[in-house]
């Protein structure tokens, strides 16, 4: 049982950088040349808390050691926030520091944004690229024209349907 142990401590060496720095960064520039904003919100909630953990790692050092396996806690913490099918930087973000920054300092609240959050949960499921395409696209021939093209390819993702399933419409808020 020792060796497992062992085994695991040493996977999270190799595991920990690459997932709490090396996808970040790549993710991160992806972001900064992506049109949209709730990528941002992703990577930028991820390095406040990266660097909030950081720096409590440093002053509290000797307490985490004798924490029964926090390094593998810390890093599938970090999974999570990282990983975009969870979402984790955004949930934290409109969880715990959208409502204090509306509170804190009076500034429009949430319901101001443009967009909604079928919609911007929609925008987190593709990818970058598909992002830019969509934005280059309502850009040329206006958010109207991009609305009816979704409902278009919803229609016809339903007609084509023969087994009687209910196919989800990705913009419909509930």
């Amino acid at each position: 049982m020792g060796w497992f142990w062992a085994l695991l401590s040493k996977s999270n060496a190799l595991a920990g950088p690459i997932v709490m720095l090396l996808y970040p960064l790549y993710a991160s520039v992806m972001a900064i040349e992506s049109p949209f904003k709730e990528d941002d919100q992703q990577w930028l909630t991820y390095w406040v808390l990266y660097s909030f953990v950081s720096l409590l790692e440093m002053a509290a050092a000797p307490v985490f050691r004798w924490i029964p396996l926090y390094s593998t806690i810390k890093l599938a913490v970090a999974a999570w926030l990282v990983l975009p099918q969870f979402r984790g930087g955004i949930i934290l973000y409109e969880t715990y520091v959208r409502p204090h920054f509306y509170a804190a300092t009076g500034i429009a609240s949430e319901s101001s944004s443009k967009l909604s959050d079928a919609q911007r949960k929609f925008l987190g499921t593709i990818s970058p690229d598909t992002r830019t395409a969509v934005s280059k696209y309502v850009e040329v021939n206006g958010p109207e024209a991009f609305e009816k093209l979704v409902k278009l390819a919803v229609e016809d993702t339903r007609s084509k349907s023969q087994e009687g399933g209910v196919v989800e419409d990705p913009l419909h808020e509930e």
